[in-house]
């Protein structure tokens, strides 16, 4: 993710105009955010139909609860809360004197009829242990629960619960989000162009920000726009040269050239994501069991790491980043390299070794395709993967698809292996990705298991404590590493990369990533 600040400059002249009063730029500062490689292609700003949204979204619109870097949850709209001992119910004590960007009034009337957008939607999920809403008085809302929900706050902290006008968003349909993206946030949409920019700006009359910032009232950059290069090498460049401010995501291998530039700074920040190998479990070989092992038992984690990463970061063995407790499985269900294990196996499932170092079957090759998005860093991973399968006779096939459009080319469900990466930090992504009702995209592994699906319920919803839920995620999680539809592979910190002779920067980042939170308090030196 790259931001961009810039100050327009005045060049003096000797002409009349030069001794009138100089007329105001129509943006004083202004930033220029290139989005990280996995937010690039979001369809929408349409937080409650859209599966996938960017960093820009944050800006556009509030949400009751934040998190913060520590996983701990902060007010923002809701000012405060009460539980109820038996978890059954919510009070939330909303801020007042709050307004959308269209003039509408936030108050206690928007809560339920903002839930009530989400019924049908993808994201229903997020809602569904609400039973109904209770509007106590014009800033106070009561959420009367069908069973108690531990992960309630995570829910309404996630940028998929942002707030949008309810009465425009009914009004614009399928166009919300994409011609217009009406919420309470510190920034308004200005353009929206799918797959290559949006540009957002300042919301002047913004009075109710985020407590974890020390800036809660207008923003101090008046137009960010937030562009799309798939290429890290190329938004790389534009950071060097001064075309934007900021990276919100430097690879590996680019920090050594980035530390040797005078201007240049970087900052590390614990990482959310999980790069990994989905593997279709619907596609032949992969209907087998054996063949789906052996081929994530060939991953090598730790020579990934190495090669591809520089080093930097870790090795992931679960499908969950490890600071989630329901990472910590029964050491049997890791997924790690064995490559003697692979072969046995994949003798077991009777395929042989040829001559050409591809195994054979019934007088077929072992061959498969590998399928990765076009930034630079997916496809020099997937090149590593291709070497690792060699080595236990499996032959595959590197198709390259433009990083904007390999989602909807995963809705096909011709993909059998790919190399692709998730962001969260709750245990609820391995619903989101191997759950049976979402196969093709997000579900690109086309996991949809009987036993998975019994475990997957309990896990969303049969939990009424925080411990429930930790222990029946971590049964669910076990389960479906035991059924291999997919190898972990990598676990990266973030490194952000910035021109210090232009921005500053808080001392501390708050919120789980640097986000809406922080962009509020950087500043562009004058």
């Amino acid at each position: 993710m790259t931001i961009s600040f810039r100050k327009a400059v005045f060049a003096a002249g000797v002409s009349l105009a030069a001794l009138l009063p100089a007329a105001p730029s129509a943006f004083a500062q202004e930033a220029t955010i290139v989005l990280n490689t996995n937010e690039v292609g979001a369809q929408s700003y349409n937080p409650i139909k859209a599966p996938m949204l960017n960093t820009a979204t944050a800006l556009i619109y509030d949400r009751l609860v934040e998190q913060d870097a520590d996983l701990s949850f902060h007010p923002h709209l809701a000012e405060s809360w009460e539980e109820a001992p038996d978890g059954m119910s919510w009070v939330f004590h909303l801020k007042k004197d709050v307004k959308f960007h269209n003039g509408e009034p936030f108050n206690a009337a928007t809560i339920p009829a903002w839930l009530e957008l989400f019924k049908a939607s993808d994201n229903a999920y997020m809602t569904e242990a609400i039973d109904k809403v209770e509007v106590v008085d014009d800033s106070t809302v009561k959420f009367v629960m069908k069973h108690a929900d531990p992960n309630l706050l995570y829910n309404l902290s996630s940028v998929f619960m942002s707030i949008p006008e309810p009465k425009a968003y009914v009004a614009d349909g399928d166009k919300f989000g994409v011609t217009e993206a009406i919420g309470t946030g510190p920034f308004k949409l200005d353009t929206f162009n799918v797959g290559s920019e949006t540009v957002l700006v300042r919301n002047d009359d913004y009075k109710w920000g985020s407590p974890l910032s020390k800036n809660t009232g207008p923003a101090k950059i008046e137009k960010l726009t937030f562009r799309e290069i798939a290429e890290d090498s190329t938004a790389f460049l534009e950071l060097k040269t001064g075309g934007v401010d900021m990276l919100l995501s430097v690879p590996n291998d680019l920090l050594g050239e980035l530390k040797n530039e005078a201007k240049l700074a970087v900052l590390t920040l614990p990482g959310r994501e999980v790069v990994y190998m989905p593997i279709n479990v619907t596609y032949g070989p992969f209907t087998d069991i054996k063949v789906r092992e052996a081929a994530a038992k060939a991953i090598n984690q730790e020579e990934i790491l190495s090669a591809v990463y520089g080093g930097i970061g870790s090795v992931a063995d679960t499908f969950l980043i490890s600071a989630l407790p329901e990472s910590k499985v029964d050491a049997k269900y890791t997924i790690k390299f064995d490559p003697a294990r692979a072969n046995a196996l994949l003798d077991e499932a009777g395929w042989k070794m040829g001559a050409s170092g591809v195994r054979e079957k019934d007088g077929q090759p072992l061959k498969v395709t590998l399928w990765a998005q076009s930034d630079t860093s997916f496809k020099r991973l997937a090149e590593v993967v291709q070497g690792q399968l060699k080595a236990v006779g499996i032959d595959a096939e590197i198709t390259i698809f433009d990083s904007s459009a390999i989602r909807d080319q995963y809705k096909s469900g011709k993909q059998q292996l790919a190399v692709r990466s998730y962001e969260w930090d709750n245990p609820d992504i391995i619903d989101w990705f191997l759950g049976g009702d979402r196969l093709g995209y997000p579900n690109v592994s086309m996991f949809n298991d009987p036993k998975a699906e019994e475990l997957r319920a309990k896990a969303m919803t049969g939990s009424k404590t925080g411990a429930e839920r930790t222990a029946n995620f971590k049964a669910y999680h076990e389960y479906v590493l035991s059924q291999f539809p997919f190898a972990p592979i990598y676990q990266p910190v973030v490194n952000v990369g910035y021109n210090k002779d232009r921005l500053v920067l808080p001392d501390v980042v708050h919120g789980t990533q640097l986000g809406a939170v922080t962009l509020m308090d950087i500043e562009v030196k004058e």
